[in-house]
């Protein structure tokens, strides 16, 4: 069955840098573009990085743009997101996202790893 599993969340101080990933199965992974999304407590879900099937393509929210950095291996399966410089308002819990255009779009999400930015 398909399943995403992120880690690499937890509890880090402002300026700090975590490393979130993503480990993908049951479906064709380099086929997909990979994204992050992020929600934080009484916020709607939003889009925080994305990556095109190779990794060629890349794009940012305003708000993380130069701070983040998405990744993807399609040998191992595994899109990462690099987050340095955190601040407070990064806290969220973390989503990775697949998506495949089949005539409709085919969403895959993950569980979710929760990230705590506070001193």
């Amino acid at each position: 069955q398909v399943q995403l599993v992120e880690s690499g969340g937890g509890l880090v101080q402002p300026g700090g840098s975590l490393r979130l990933s993503c480990v993908a199965s049951g479906f064709s992974f380099s086929s997909y573009a990979m994204s992050w999304y992020r929600q934080a407590p009484g916020k709607e879900r939003e889009l925080v990085a994305g990556i095109s099937t190779t990794g060629g393509s890349t794009n940012y929210a305003d708000s993380v743009a130069g701070r983040f950095t998405i990744s993807r291996d399609n040998a191992k399966n595994m899109v990462y997101l690099q987050m340095n410089s955190l601040k407070s308002e990064d806290t969220a819990v973390y989503y990775c996202n697949a998506r495949w255009w089949g005539g409709k779009w085919i969403d895959y999400w993950g569980q979710g790893t929760q990230v705590t930015v506070s001193s």
